[in-house]
């Protein structure tokens, strides 16, 4: 999608927009590095992201990313209310959800596509409660997990974005949400990266 376009849907849709979910997989820590460096405590929603970890070791992508950005970054708690300004993580071993009232839950459900936490998951709650106000964005990764959740924010009215195949570390993730919807941006990391921090001026 050229320029002219990206920019032309984010005037009209930008203001609207009250949530950025992200999800990833193989190859994701530095993805996501990428398209989140240069955000900062001023950026205006949350983001909230999935990252596949093994189950029975404990995360520490928060403090990672936390030495490495400008926004405020923490791992997402049961029952906590989501604020602008902060990226979330998913804690390894627990599906995250994303509640009515605009506060997370954990569950400790079975894998889907044999990720716990699970894209899907989190996508298809998220876009229940936010619908055309949610940011859906898809990256690199070597399973299936998120292409129904991504094609659920979609029908709900969401932004959807997948990282371009031909840019991903592992395809196979972006390539099974584009067999599902057509995505309203194909972009590689620098895109996403460039979306995000349009994203934020576009709505001071």
């Amino acid at each position: 999608m050229n320029t002219g376009t990206l920019d032309n849907l984010l005037q009209t849709r930008v203001s609207a927009l009250e949530a950025v979910v992200v999800g990833a997989s193989a190859g994701g820590v530095q993805a996501l590095l990428q398209i989140f460096s240069g955000l900062g405590a001023d950026f205006r929603l949350p983001i909230i992201t999935v990252l596949h970890l093994p189950d029975d070791r404990r995360s520490q992508l928060a403090e990672v990313f936390q030495q490495r950005l400008g926004i405020r970054v923490k791992e997402a708690d049961d029952k906590e209310t989501l604020q602008g300004g902060t990226l979330y993580f998913a804690a390894s071993g627990y599906h995250l959800l994303i509640e009515l009232d605009r506060s997370f839950s954990l569950s400790r459900e079975e894998p889907l596509h044999f990720s716990r936490p699970s894209i899907d998951v989190l996508f298809e709650t998220a876009a229940d409660v936010y619908g055309t106000a949610l940011l859906g964005i898809l990256l690199t990764g070597a399973n299936e997990d998120g292409a129904k959740g991504l094609a659920t924010i979609h029908h709900s009215g969401g932004l959807t974005v997948v990282q371009d195949p031909t840019d991903a570390q592992v395809p196979t993730m972006p390539e099974a949400a584009l067999a599902l919807h057509r995505a309203d941006f194909v972009l590689p990391l620098t895109g996403i990266q460039a979306l995000l921090a349009e994203l934020n001026r576009s709505s001071c």
